[in-house]
């Protein structure tokens, strides 16, 4: 089971206020521990949306590019870790010890969403692509 641990973006950093040393700490320890449980998969932090830009899909069939920065903070993406987990259980316990985001007494929220096997899409002939593809990968 692969989970996405993620940190929601707020004016700290949407500012692009990078995180002091104590934080980084925190977070290189708790992903240190990650990897030598044979859990983490992938971690890190995005830039803030001034530096990014979005494709919007329309009802006339058009992608439109929509330039960054975004206003809806709550709902901005600043950072993700990435594990491979046996059970829900397993993630819970993990995701509940990640390191307040941006520093201890801050407010900040994660969200842990479980990410769809290929095996949840059955023998549709596409998901037989995407396995191929990572086949092809590793």
């Amino acid at each position: 089971m692969r989970v996405m641990i993620i940190v929601r973006g707020n004016a700290t950093s949407e500012s692009g206020t990078l995180p002091d040393d104590s934080l980084m700490a925190a977070m290189a320890s708790f992903h240190e521990e990650l990897a030598a449980a044979g859990v983490l998969l992938y971690a890190n932090g995005l830039k803030p949306t001034r530096e990014a830009w979005r494709i919007r899909y329309g009802t006339d069939g058009q992608r439109h590019v929509v330039d960054g920065p975004f206003t809806e903070s709550k709902e901005l993406v600043a950072g993700y870790t990435l594990i491979q987990v046996r059970s829900r259980d397993e993630a819970m316990a993990w995701s509940s010890r990640f390191p307040a985001p941006f520093g201890d007494g801050q407010p900040a929220e994660i969200e842990v969403r479980p990410l769809y096997e290929l095996d949840d899409f059955g023998g549709l002939p596409a998901a037989e692509r995407f396995r191929r593809l990572e086949s092809d990968r590793g």
